[in-house]
């Protein structure tokens, strides 16, 4: 499954909206998404949001639209 993963790029910061940044990766579940992004940055992960077929179909319509993998 494909997840977006909304965060904020700093934690000493209050978080808000128009600050928010997402990215997109491909995990087995939402929790394995979560502790994936955690352990590999340094955001302060706000949601993570598991994509529909329609929702990511939506999203890959953006030319910006790339899978975060980690090494």
């Amino acid at each position: 499954m494909v997840y977006k993963v909304y965060y904020q790029s700093h934690f000493d910061r209050n978080p808000k909206r128009e600050n928010t940044e997402a990215f997109y990766i491909e995990a087995e579940s939402k929790p394995a998404a979560l502790a994936a992004a955690q352990a590999n940055t340094e955001f302060n992960i706000e949601d993570v949001e598991e994509l529909s077929d329609a929702a990511l179909v939506y999203e890959q319509a953006n030319p910006e639209f790339k899978l975060t993998t980690f090494a």
